[in-house]
């Protein structure tokens, strides 16, 4: 294999941050790799918030569920699915925009999550550690309002960054078999349950915390009730009107 494919295949996801801090020259350059992602129809869909405030982050912390590492990391960023920046560009050379559209709101999404993720890749080979915060969608318009996020914005996730200061095990996945199907969708269910197995053992054996479970138990809490129910009226009042 070679180094970026063993790079891929090394990730974890980082909770404990050295003091050092990240140079901004390179995070620059980081933002500038997350840019190279691939974007539909070059829209560049997206806005970064580089939050600095130390009382902003230490809000944002709490907003998210109390994870203090959103404090402590060396950068926290705000990765913001943005229609509001190519939606007027178009109009301003007078297009007849359409706003709120179900298409709009997974095209700006996706763009996100693709550049985000180029950020991460580029970051893990600079030897950094990041943890992605989905929880800053517990409280959304909190979130939006503290970062002052206008209308037909909306923030994704969060993004801890940081020189690592605890080295956790690479948490499996599912088997390739599983994910990969060939011309159909096929039943997985047994290879479920060989997962389950391989990651009960994962769990009892981890280090800086073991726990008895596996990946099915782990789903329980988002399907069993209705996770972030909140989701749909907020994205509607700012914009994203899912028509």
């Amino acid at each position: 294999m070679n180094s970026t494919i063993e790079l891929l295949k090394s990730h974890r996801s980082i909770r404990k941050f050295t003091d050092q801090k990240v140079p901004h020259e390179l995070l620059l350059e980081l933002i500038r790799a997350g840019q190279a992602a691939a974007t539909s129809n070059h829209v560049q869909a997206y806005t970064v918030i580089h939050v600095k405030n130390p009382a902003n982050r230490e809000q944002i912390a709490e907003l998210a569920g109390g994870q203090t590492y959103v404090a402590t990391a060396s950068d926290f960023l705000v990765f913001c699915a943005d229609m509001k920046r190519p939606t007027e560009a178009a109009e301003r050379i007078g297009a007849n925009v359409v706003r709120g559209m179900t298409e709009q709101l997974l095209v700006a999404s996706v763009d996100t999550a693709l550049m985000a993720q180029n950020v991460v890749i580029a970051a893990e080979s600079e030897g950094l550690g990041i943890c992605y915060i989905g929880g800053i969608r517990n409280n959304p318009q909190a979130v939006s309002d503290l970062l002052r996020l206008p209308e037909h914005v909306y923030p994704v996730f969060g993004l801890c960054l940081g020189y690592p200061a605890h080295e956790p095990d690479v948490k499996p996945r599912l088997p390739v078999e599983a994910v990969l199907k060939e011309d159909y969708y096929t039943d997985d269910s047994e290879l479920v349950a060989v997962f389950d197995d391989a990651m009960q053992t994962y769990y009892g054996q981890r280090k800086g915390g073991n726990k008895d479970t596996n990946w099915s138990k782990n789903l329980t809490p988002l399907f069993d009730s209705k996770l972030r129910a909140h989701m749909r009226e907020f994205l509607t009042k700012r914009g994203f009107g899912m028509k």
